[in-house]
Formats: structure tokens, sequence, C-alpha cells
């Protein structure tokens, strides 16, 4: 057959769009392998670039073609329009963590009607998933954090609490969950105002951070559930020379935030490891892909046996780890 200049051309720019996707289509690169797309909240931040690191070491170890979307920003309609990508590809698995389940929701439905298996992280509401995987449950995240801010506040005072968005589902659980535990276990602290949705952004965190050590000059904590906000108050906080004056907790990536671990601007928090998270979801879409089922107390390489609910659709483990300064280099030397 020959190719003309014009088809050559076409066939050159479609390779273009692709490759701005993630690559060329799994049908080229692997051959029969499994096809898994991992569409995760944003991309090129640290801890979704490990969780991408452990999708590649998962591939690798499972004989899967798996591969992360990272959106340029955290923001429904990307990840829908990622997910149609690869609803068009025909990929066997397709993971999610959600940044607005009720937004995925749709897409998601057309994933699984055309014979896609659908698995979620931090999500463990998402309508239109076979399985939801979490490494800590809802409560005892929340809960954790709480118990630390309490200690650091001298159990009473004035705080705030960060979420990655109104709309993630995990984050304003962890949230709930740290909050009405506050009411009963802690009377003596207060939340000031509502949460604010601004924790996966560094440049949000910093201006919400300081309009409210403005409006709040009493403040004696913050609380925050997504990466980037104890990095963007941290830097306030180190900035205008608040850290002794305002316990700062939350999980985020080590290596982001080691120095201000070890100045004690950041009291600490807790992750699980996000590396990890990424070779479950491959070890998860092996399984899936091959006609399996997940079965109470399987074991998960790297966090052990795991309890299944069928009910709930989910997956559950416990293996979190301390971000504090015994931890803290352990951590940043695992690459995270």
């Amino acid at each position: 057959m020959s190719i003309t200049r014009r088809t050559a051309l076409g066939m050159l720019g479609a390779g273009v769009a692709l490759l701005s996707m993630g690559g060329l289509p799994p049908a080229f690169a692997q051959g029969a392998e499994p096809q898994a797309g991992i569409v995760v909240k944003t991309g090129g931040i640290p801890w979704f670039n490990a969780m991408e690191e452990g999708i590649k070491k998962g591939a690798e170890a499972y004989k899967v073609n798996a591969w992360m979307v990272g959106p340029t920003q955290a923001d429904a309609a990307q990840q829908v329009r990622a997910i149609e990508d690869l609803i068009a590809r025909k990929v066997n698995v397709i993971g999610i963590v959600p940044n607005d389940s009720a937004a995925l929701e749709p897409v998601l439905g057309r994933a699984r009607a055309a014979g896609i298996k659908v698995i979620a992280h931090e999500g463990p509401d998402q309508k239109e998933k076979d399985w939801d995987f979490e490494l800590t449950t809802t409560e005892a995240y929340g809960q954790a954090h709480m118990d630390l801010l309490a200690k650091e506040m001298g159990e009473e005072g004035k705080y705030i609490t960060y979420v990655g968005s109104l709309t993630v589902p995990l984050h304003n659980a962890w949230a709930d969950a740290a909050i009405a535990y506050q009411k009963q276990k802690y009377p003596k602290m207060q939340m000031v105002g509502d949460r604010f949705g601004v924790a996966e952004s560094l440049d949000e965190s910093i201006k919400t951070t300081q309009d409210q050590l403005r409006a709040n000059p009493d403040l004696k904590g913050i609380l925050t559930f997504g990466s980037q906000g104890p990095i963007g108050a941290a830097r306030v906080l180190d900035d205008r020379g608040k850290a002794k004056t305002v316990a700062l907790i939350g999980g985020f990536s080590p290596g982001q935030g080691a120095r201000y671990v070890k100045s004690g601007v950041i009291r600490g928090g807790f992750i699980w490891n996000p590396l990890t998270a990424g070779e479950v979801f491959v070890e998860l879409a092996s399984m899936l892909a091959s006609g399996k089922e997940p079965t109470d107390n399987m074991e998960i390489t790297g966090v052990g046996p795991v309890r299944v609910y069928p009910d709930k659709k989910l997956i559950q483990a416990q293996k979190l780890e301390s971000l504090d300064k015994a931890n803290i280099d352990r951590l940043v030397a695992l690459g995270l």
C-alpha cells in the first residue's frame, strides 16, 4: 500500500496528539498486555509524581501496559476528557483519583458499559466503580490528624481547615471525621468559619493563609488535607515568624516539606505512600483484567492482608506513615 504525503502528515499529527495524552496508543506499544490508564487529580506535583513511579514499577512487575494521565490542574472537566480518551482507546481498566465524584459518574458509567473495569482510589463513595481501594480508613485518618493538632494547640483555641477542593470526596470526609471528633473530644477548640477548598494549589494555600492570619490574629492552628496545603501555609508561617504560635498539621509529599518539618514550621502529619498506591492500582488492574475478583484477607504487595467489603466495593488496608522528624528522612530516601 502506498502512503501519500498528506496521509503521512495526518498520521504524524495523530501521533503528536496521542503523545500529548501520555504516549502512543497501548495497542501499538505493548501488544496483548492488559491496558490500564490511571487518571489522577493533577500532574506535575510531587505526590502524583511519586504515584507515577509506582505505576511504572507495577507495570513492569505485573506485565500491564499501565500509564498515568495527569491533568494540568485539579479540574473535573479535564478528568472527564481524559476518561473519554481512554474509553476511545478501549483500555481494559481505568483508574481514577476523583476531583468531583458526581461529575465523573456519567463518564465512568459509559466506561463500564463498554466493558472497562473502573478502580477508584480516594473515592470510596464514587458511583460507577468496580472497586475502590484505600490505604487507611476515613475515621482513622481524620482523627489521627485532629489528635496531633489538639496536642500542638494545647487542646484549645481557634483553627482553620483546608481541603483539596469542596468537591474532593475523601478530603471532605476526612475533614468531617476530624471536625466531629474535635467537637466531641476537644470542646475548647473552635474551627473558624467553614473549610477552604485550596489545598491542591500552592498559590491558593499561600493566599488563604495570608488572608486568614489577617482576619484571625489569635489563630492557633491550621489543619490541612491536600498535599499543597501544608507547603503553602508553611511558607507564610515561616515568612511571618508565626511557626511557634500557629500549629500546622497535614499530609504532604515528604521531599517537598522535609525542611519545614526539620525547622518545626510543620508540626507533623500522616500519609500513605503514593508510590505504593501506584503499585496497588496496577496489581488490581492486572487482577481484574484477568477476570479475578478481590477476596478478603488477600495479600497486596507492600501492604499485606487487606479487608474486602463486596457490598461497598471497598478494598481496605491500613498503611500510614508519620511525617515527623524521626521518619522524614527515611521517606525522602524512598523518593517521596
